[in-house]
């Protein structure tokens, strides 16, 4: 770079005058390829688009908004309601939206509607919180956002809860099952499989399961997984191995002593949360049990508290921040254009496992089934 133009970039370095066309000469493209960056055009190639970024972030060009979305009809902005930012799943995948929208040149208005507090767990009743969630969508929308995405605090299906929009709309850790609604989960059968398959790979042949509330379709869908993994290693379902909990560790307390006082208890447990596991583990204390010596645990969330646990949980891990970001890459792509073929409606993205020192290995002799 010659001394003159070194010269000039620091002279503009707050941005106070730059124009499109500066940006376009620092960064060695035209002014038309700045404005597809600028708008998100997926017509610029990657590196390309990270060269102008680059020179955007280091002279701080800020370009005029008001401007911008008279030109363009965006303001580029996002809204994201969140039912609860205090739920555990909640906080990483608004990272993930707040990291991929700053580096494409939008950013977030965040509406909490904190429905946990209001409701805990249940969430049958719409009536109770469907005004909150109307009210929300009216304020994103006299801010005039290019977009809305949804965040659940429970996953499931809130079809006809938010009316037909203006703007797009993603859906993640919920889904809707309008035609022409997005959404964007995780694969919650698939994880149940594998933390069975786990369980069986050390060795467990007799395993129990403490599920969340029946009418949840996470706990619907884990224990397919479970049945799954139980059929393809030709094991048996044992019916009194099956207990159903509330989510809460008060209940995983209640159920594991359950499980584990049975006259053939299971040899490893798995509980959909790990709230559940960590009730497990004082059932476990209370009756001399050892973990994972006297019986394995596999929880599931990968909160933050599992790995305090005594032992260190071995667990599901959500794919939490990738949510985030996949999220707003498919209501990116909806706002600037039609809608990308390899954007499916219904995203599920794979969960993965933590290994801690909940599993012990368990030999198996050649007289057990399976």
């Amino acid at each position: 770079m010659k001394a003159r133009e070194i010269i000039n970039r620091l002279k503009l370095i707050e941005g106070a005058h730059l124009n499109i066309k500066e940006i376009s000469k620092l960064a060695q493209v035209s002014t038309a390829t700045v404005s597809n960056v600028l708008n998100n055009s997926p017509k610029v190639a990657q590196a390309t688009r990270e060269r102008v970024l680059r020179v955007i972030r280091e002279t701080q060009y800020r370009p005029s908004t008001i401007a911008k979305s008279l030109k363009v009809k965006r303001t580029n902005l996002i809204g994201v309601i969140s039912e609860d930012i205090t739920v555990f799943n909640t906080p990483e995948i608004i990272n993930g939206i707040d990291e991929y929208t700053e580096n494409h040149g939008f950013h977030i208005i965040l509406n909490n509607l904190r429905l946990y507090q209001r409701l805990g767990n249940h969430y049958a009743d719409t009536a109770k919180y469907r005004n909150f969630i109307a009210e929300a969508v009216q304020i994103l929308l006299s801010r005039q956002v290019d977009g809305i995405i949804y965040i659940g605090a429970h996953s499931r299906d809130i079809s006809g809860i938010i009316e037909h929009l203006p703007v797009p709309i993603v859906y993640t850790y919920c889904y809707s099952a309008g035609a022409e609604d997005y959404a964007v989960n995780y694969d919650d059968e698939a994880a149940a499989y594998d933390a069975i398959q786990y369980l069986i790979d050390a060795g467990h042949r007799k395993i129990g399961v403490i599920s969340g509330l029946y009418d949840s379709l996470q706990s619907q869908a884990r224990f397919k997984g479970y049945q799954r993994a139980l059929l393809d290693y030709k094991l048996l379902f044992n019916p009194a191995y099956l207990k159903a909990g509330d989510w809460e560790r008060e209940s995983g307390h209640a159920l594991g002593k359950e499980l584990l006082t049975l006259p053939d208890p299971p040899t490893a447990i798995f509980a959909m949360n790990d709230l559940m596991a960590g009730g497990v583990i004082d059932a476990a204390n209370e009756l001399g049990i050892a973990v994972p010596e006297g019986v394995s645990l596999i929880g599931f969330d990968n909160r933050e508290c599992s790995k305090f646990f005594a032992p260190p949980l071995t667990t599901m891990a959500l794919p939490l921040n990738e949510m985030g970001k996949q999220a707003v890459q498919i209501l990116m792509n909806r706002i600037v254009g039609p809608q990308s073929a390899t954007d499916a409606h219904d995203d599920r993205l794979k969960c993965t496992l933590v290994e801690r020192q909940s599993v012990a290995k368990r030999v198996v002799s050649a007289a057990m089934p399976g």
